[in-house]
């Protein structure tokens, strides 16, 4: 097996774990069995797990996330049937196809697990303009757990993102040691960051899954955010109708983030908004409201906590900066220091985002009490994992704590404690296989 990073390179530069190629074999077997041909190619895509900067991407905000061990792998083949085939190792999920010839069509209000590779396949057709697609058959198999706010349904966009450009496309890939990204939006890049030694990461399932696309929690978060940019927009004499983000503001006024927590505290009172009350401030009519503030799915809506969630955004990007800069200096304190803002973010996520739940404070509160200097929410929230800094030397002890207090008593959590509870070092990114 060989790999495509960057551009074809022996299989030394891409280290496989074992499972993996394992996986790989299973895969191609599934695919044969199904199809009746070997596979073309296989790609590979990782999870990742946000070690800071919660909500705030859609904010305009930096995050920093890292590439974790567990991934989605998929067996391709490219053919003139001019039909897109779909399956799953995981019986659990339905096998599909659909024309070649059809409009793609995606029902947000029904999501189904082939949707997110449809819309990698859709993405590249737009953005690149192809008239019409190719025929393919394709069999996933995935080791993140899904609807944990580890980014499985990203990563297996960005698997149907490589099946379509497997052709003259180069793919970036690839790992420093030891380290985590800064991504920036705007500009979009990336940074690396070192993140120091003397501690791993610990992830941890809270076994409660909550599906993003079919829920409007998320929708309305990002309403709220939107509705607290037109405010504060609106009260420093901005044109509240030329942003939509709360980052806008802060570059529109050249204001700190310090001064931006300040604003907040200076503009909005802690209780929640009303309609009417917005509508009021910023002059608009009800209807305009819905229409151009509210999204399709918030749309019943009548209170808006603009306080709580401007201040969690404008926070949680000075702790990204924080976060990042304790790494980038290297005091002796560092995995303190890093703990202690991820403490911090999560309470953030709880009190004024309000994005968490019993069942993630509960497994925080243990993490923290068996070794942990750092844990918070990770991903979306309202369910999935918590991630923890731990001390290299406490890992063995914290992982029994945590499994004893947290999945052993309960039956269900202990059936899927061990995908729940794992290490996991900054992994590789996205790849492409190819058999030798």
């Amino acid at each position: 097996m060989r790999t495509v990073e960057g551009k074809r390179q022996p299989c030394g530069s891409y280290l496989l774990e074992y499972s993996v190629i394992c996986r790989l074999k299973n895969l191609k077997n599934a695919f044969e069995a199904k199809y009746g041909e070997s596979p073309l190619f296989y790609t590979c895509a990782p999870g990742r797990v946000n070690l800071i900067g919660e909500h705030i991407d859609y904010c305009g905000y930096s995050v920093l996330p890292m590439a974790i061990e567990q991934n989605i792998l998929a067996a391709v083949s490219v053919n003139n049937s001019g039909m897109i085939q779909l399956a799953n190792i995981n019986p659990q999920y339905k096998d599909y196809k659909v024309s070649c010839s059809e409009d793609i069509a995606i029902n947000k209000d029904d999501p189904k697990w082939y949707y997110y590779f449809l819309c990698g396949v859709k993405g590249i057709q737009e953005k690149f303009g192809i008239p019409r697609l190719a025929g393919m058959s394709c069999v996933v198999d995935g080791s993140i757990p899904p609807s944990s706010g580890l980014s499985s349904s990203s990563a297996l966009v960005c698997c149907a993102d490589m099946c379509q450009m497997h052709g003259p496309v180069h793919f970036f890939s690839g790992r420093k040691r030891h380290c985590a990204k800064l991504i920036e939006f705007h500009p979009l890049r990336a940074t690396d960051v070192k993140l120091p030694e003397g501690a791993v990461f610990v992830i941890s399932n809270c076994c409660k899954e909550m599906n993003k696309a079919a829920s409007s929690h998320y929708n309305i978060r990002v309403v709220e955010c939107r509705i607290a940019t037109k405010m504060l927009a609106h009260h420093r004499g901005l044109d509240p109708s030329k942003v939509s983000k709360l980052s806008q503001v802060q570059t529109e006024l050249n204001a700190s983030l310090e001064e931006m927590l300040a604003m907040v505290e200076e503009v909005f009172h802690p209780e929640p908004y009303t309609r009417e009350e917005i509508c009021k401030l910023l002059s608009i009519t009800s209807e305009k409201f819905s229409t151009e503030v509210l999204s399709a799915n918030t749309q019943q809506e009548t209170h808006f906590k603009l306080y709580q969630r401007s201040k969690h955004v404008y926070g949680e990007a000075a702790r990204v900066m924080s976060f990042k800069s304790v790494c980038d200096s290297e005091p002796v304190d560092a995995i303190r220091l890093l703990g202690d803002l991820m403490n911090q973010s999560h309470v953030s996520c709880r009190d004024l985002y309000e994005c968490s739940c019993p069942e993630l404070d509960q497994l925080v509160d243990i993490c923290l009490k068996s070794g942990a200097v750092g844990s918070r929410l990770t991903g979306a929230g309202w369910g999935g994992c918590a991630v923890s800094m731990v001390p290299s030397k406490k890992m063995e002890s914290f992982l029994k704590a945590v499994r004893d207090a947290y999945y052993t008593p309960d039956p269900r959590r202990a059936a899927m404690e061990k995908q729940s509870l794992f290490v996991s070092k900054p992994a590789g990114g996205a790849a492409l296989f190819l058999e030798d």
